[in-house]
């Protein structure tokens, strides 16, 4: 009777953590202002995705255009041929959605080494000033929850984010079932070197 009872359980929590971890239930940013949002944001945390990614010294820039369509572009350091590292440029542009802080990001890697596609690019939480988090998942599974994504926690400071906006991001992590996921992301000027040697 016991064993059945905690079969019962198991099955309870399992469907519990299943639902709570559905692509459809992740709360976005809501009245979202992607022109507060334009600038530059430096990654000090990322969740990867499968696949090659940038490592790190990652940096974004957000540009709105006169007609109000947002594009990006971005930096990092990647490893490839196992030993080559260099510092690789992406440019992505973004489609509108019903949803404003969710859009379809189409990009480009000025290696060709990198991927290129069209990815979801959802602005889960940010105030602006100091911190943002971007959330995409790439492939969902046949109930609903995600199979290959990725995350970036954005800060307006190369150097980190503060105690405050630290407590808030750890709070959303939990939303996004990505809690002990995330690795931090080094800031370290390897791209101006790198740019400064070619």
């Amino acid at each position: 009777m016991m064993f059945r009872l905690l079969v019962a359980l198991c099955f309870v929590a399992s469907c519990w953590a299943q639902d709570n971890c559905l692509v459809s239930n992740i709360k976005v940013m809501q009245n979202f202002n992607r022109h507060r949002y334009a600038g530059t944001w430096y990654a000090v945390a990322k969740k990867d995705p499968v696949g090659l990614f940038l490592l790190d010294n990652i940096k974004a820039n957000y540009v709105i255009n006169e007609d109000g369509v947002m594009t990006a572009t971005a930096e990092g350091r990647v490893i490839i041929l196992n030993n080559w590292e260099l510092c690789a440029e992406m440019f992505g542009t973004f489609e509108d959605t019903v949803d404003p802080a969710k859009f379809k990001m189409k990009y480009w890697g000025a290696a060709a080494v990198l991927q290129q596609g069209l990815d979801n690019h959802w602005v889960i939480d940010t105030d602006y000033d100091n911190y943002a988090i971007h959330y995409s998942c790439r492939e969902q599974s046949w109930d609903g929850t995600c199979l290959d994504s990725y995350s970036f926690i954005f800060s307006r400071d190369p150097k980190g984010l503060t105690p405050e906006s630290q407590r808030i991001v750890r709070k959303k992590q939990e939303g996004l079932c990505l809690v002990g996921k995330y690795r931090r992301v080094a800031q370290d000027g390897f791209c101006n070197k790198y740019r400064g040697q070619y």
